[in-house]
């Protein structure tokens, strides 16, 4: 069983070694920063998570006791990775974005991320969507 958990730990360390450098490298050779966003928030996140693991896994097996402060900096770090990557993705993209007429158009009169509503008929009321107009089809039912 000694040889099963080593091998394990071991396989984890390097896994988690070669993620760090596939993450490092892009953060340094990716050319523009939306493609160097992914190194630090996909790879190197797994490679510092799998070390973490495996610390767990070998302070569990060879000193008896679980590792909580590992176990809360890796969910930590799993947490916030992706939405650091989704603000800095986003700022990068309001910047980028400034005007307006940037934007493709829309064919609505409403513009960009606004909710259009039903189409209004020729009396200036919403008009009814038949059900089978509707996605689900006729009640609800899928064809």
């Amino acid at each position: 069983m000694d040889l099963l958990i080593e091998g394990l730990i071991a396989f984890l360390i390097v896994g988690a070694g070669f993620f760090g450098i596939v993450g490092s490298f892009g953060l340094a050779k990716l050319p523009d920063l939306m493609t160097r966003l992914h190194g630090p928030t996909k790879a190197t996140t797994l490679g510092i998570g799998g070390v973490l693991i495996a610390s767990m896994l070998f302070f569990l097996w060879e000193r008896g006791h679980f590792s909580w402060h590992e176990l809360l900096i890796t969910l930590f770090l799993f947490l916030t990775a992706p939405i650091t990557a989704n603000f800095i993705a986003k700022s990068f993209l309001h910047r980028r974005m400034s005007r307006r007429t940037e934007l493709p158009p829309t064919g609505s009169s409403k513009g960009w991320a606004t909710f259009d509503g039903p189409p209004i008929g020729a009396d200036g009321e919403p008009m009814a969507i038949a059900p089978a107009d509707r996605p689900g089809g006729r009640d609800g039912e899928r064809g």
